[in-house]
């Protein structure tokens, strides 16, 4: 594999949080100008001598260095990892668009795999699996207890073979049962549409290799008849990937050399400045699609690459950001060969907008606040902010807001729908937006008050309309309308506080299984 291959991941975002990968030449760095701590290796040599030789069990050189190698990566920050034979295989299949397996990414909660989200388009997310299932059994063996590793190797399995989930779904009294067949799994990156009143609909799930010159491709499409009233970008549950895809993503809609995303980090060599181009075809893009009016539609979901995106069009005043906060994954990984097939990914930087602030923790602030659905929130995942010995932001605080912790403890179940159909409460929002009507949030709190009144559905329920001057919400209100034009921003909300609970994510592939980050 060697580092001509590792050349090929210069610019590379992993799993839900996505991440940068950069080909920095720091391999030695750390040492040079250091004198290596020669008795803490020793005393290394020494356990790895009596482990050898005194264990109950027989143990090969290769299994205690790999150890000792995801040793040093524990207490690290949760991008920093170990790339066995396994993971980088996995990686190279991610970005290059296919993958075999379920379409699930997984985590562990009370002794049991959790389902974290299914991948859009895929066996699992095509079965009805949705995020937050916890999985019971698998093919009827309890997986209370079993560990998450165990749980993962039954559900592993070769294309076209079945495997039947049973599933513990929040408001449901009785479990669930899934019959999945398992698929080699092909990701479309671009999707897109036009919608009524000559709105173009543009979703991105995941940046690869060939986004940029599939969304090119679309953007021509869809300008055929002539240039569109406005433009929906959809970047909600997208994990991210290839930095040089986020970077040709935002040159299709901001004006060449302009600054798209930088980076800072110890080393010099990690501090760079990447601006818009026209590679891949965007300089032969219409010019519709520097003019049109835009919105991006974020959430929860949108990480890394995503979220440079956003906050690219979001800087440069190109396009309002409507949803919910983004993930908030703003750190950069180095990608360093150790040998023919095996590396480590290694955080060494941070990445900023193009005004200059740190979105880790913190993620992209939407200009207008939208829930998931009218009953409120359904994509209640992990942020960055979760994760154990995450970097944190020196310009926040870790406290959560309130609003948000009221947010989640309501009771109304939202309803799952699809990203651009007729049911997608967002894409409504953003559409009033661009043609002038106005915007709502519907508070699940509002909601749940609301339908308790005789005679009242959740569906028929109207938003509370308090409306105050330009920048100024009524006093003692919480605004549920936005204008689109000289309407109130909603408030940011602060990140919440680590939860208390470790949340692992993996990707079951059937040559083996990637933790996701």
């Amino acid at each position: 594999m060697g580092a001509r291959r590792f050349g090929n991941f210069g610019l590379v975002g992993l799993g839900l949080a996505g991440g940068v990968l950069l080909s920095l030449g720091i391999s030695a760095v750390a040492q040079r100008n250091q004198p290596l701590p020669l008795q803490e290796l020793q005393q290394f040599a020494n356990v790895f001598s009596a482990i050898k030789s005194s264990y109950i069990e027989p143990m090969s050189d290769k299994v205690l260095i790999n150890d000792a190698i995801k040793g040093m990566f524990s207490d690290l920050d949760p991008h920093s990892a170990y790339l066995d034979p396994d993971a980088f295989k996995e990686m190279e299949q991610i970005t290059q668009g296919g993958f075999g397996g379920l379409g699930i990414e997984i985590g562990s909660e009370d002794g049991m795999p959790k389902v974290i989200a299914p991948i859009e388009d895929t066996p699992a997310a095509r079965a009805g699996i949705l995020a937050g299932d916890l999985i019971t059994e698998i093919n009827g063996k309890p997986t209370k207890g079993m560990t998450l590793n165990d749980a993962i190797k039954l559900m592993r399995g070769e294309p076209k073979t079945s495997i039947e989930l049973t599933v513990k779904r929040e408001g449901k009294d009785k479990p669930l049962k899934f019959t999945i067949v398992r698929d080699l799994i092909k990701v479309r990156s671009v999707r897109s549409k036009m919608l009524p009143d000559n709105i173009a609909f543009v979703r991105i799930s995941q940046f690869q290799e060939t986004t940029v010159a599939d969304l090119v491709k679309q953007l021509r499409a869809l300008g055929e008849k002539g240039a569109p009233r406005g433009l929906v970008l959809d970047l909600r549950n997208d994990p991210g990937g290839l930095l040089d895809s986020a970077i040709g993503v935002s040159s299709a809609f901001i004006k060449p050399n302009d600054l798209v995303v930088s980076t800072k980090g110890r080393v010099p060599s990690s501090n760079h400045q990447y601006f818009a181009k026209s590679a891949d075809g965007v300089s032969s893009l219409p010019a519709w699609t520097k003019k049109v009016r835009m919105v991006v539609l974020a959430n929860i979901g949108s990480a890394s690459a995503s979220e440079i995106v956003a906050g690219a069009l979001q800087d440069h005043k190109r396009a309002k950001v409507i949803g919910n906060r983004t993930f908030g994954k703003g750190s950069v990984q180095s990608v360093l060969p150790l040998s023919e097939d095996t590396g480590i990914k290694l955080t060494t930087a941070r990445y900023y907008t193009p005004s200059g602030r740190s979105i880790q923790v913190t993620g992209v602030e939407p200009d207008i606040t939208v829930d998931d659905t009218p009953q409120g929130n359904l994509f209640r995942l992990p942020r960055e902010v979760d994760l154990k010995h995450h970097l944190l932001n020196s310009a926040v605080s870790n406290e959560s807001a309130d609003e948000e912790k009221a947010a989640d403890k309501s009771k109304v179940e939202p309803k799952m729908f699809e990203f651009g159909g007729t049911d997608d409460f967002q894409l409504r929002q953003a559409v009033n937006y661009l043609e002038g009507r106005k915007v709502n949030r519907i508070e699940p709190g509002l909601v749940l008050t609301a339908s308790k009144k005789p005679g009242a559905s959740v569906d028929s329920v109207k938003p509370v309309e308090k409306t105050g001057t330009a920048g100024k919400p009524a006093a003692a209100e919480k605004k549920t309308e936005v204008k689109p034009q000289g309407g109130v921003r909603a408030p940011a909300a602060r990140p919440p506080k680590p939860s208390a609970q470790k949340v692992e994510r993996f990707r079951i592939t059937p040559n083996g299984v990637i933790e996701v980050h």
